[in-house]
């Protein structure tokens, strides 16, 4: 029984031995990592990149604000900006009814009429 037994396994000293053991694992780390940087990028593409695209927008946004744009706040409050100031703005709501909102608060312009595609 020992004879098939060595017949069938390499003639390795020790050194050799530990390192053909060794060797399986090194293809599973490389895939492991493979794996991870696909999931990152899935997340990148998926969730984070998108953030940033509307955090970029909502801040050129809120920069190109000024008196007489028609807004929309994030309660849904529709408005149109009476004044600018560097961390509000106040809306007037109705004639002469005028509310300050932080700015952040403001979520959208919108126009005075409703667009509507081409071809409806």
């Amino acid at each position: 029984m020992d004879s098939i037994v060595h017949d069938t396994m390499p003639a390795l000293g020790g050194a050799d031995l530990i390192a053909w053991q060794e060797a399986p694992g090194g293809g599973a780390f490389t895939s492991q990592i493979l794996m991870m940087a696909a999931i990152f990028a899935i997340f990148y593409f998926l969730l984070i990149r998108p953030q940033q695209k509307e955090a970029k927008l909502q801040t050129e946004l809120l920069g190109s604000l000024q008196k007489g744009d028609m807004v929309v706040t994030a309660s849904g409050l529709h408005g149109t900006v009476f004044e600018v100031r560097d961390a509000e703005v106040i809306l007037e709501i109705a004639d002469r009814v005028r509310i300050t909102v932080d700015k952040p608060a403001i979520k959208r312009k919108v126009g005075p009429e409703p667009v509507v595609a081409k071809g409806s």
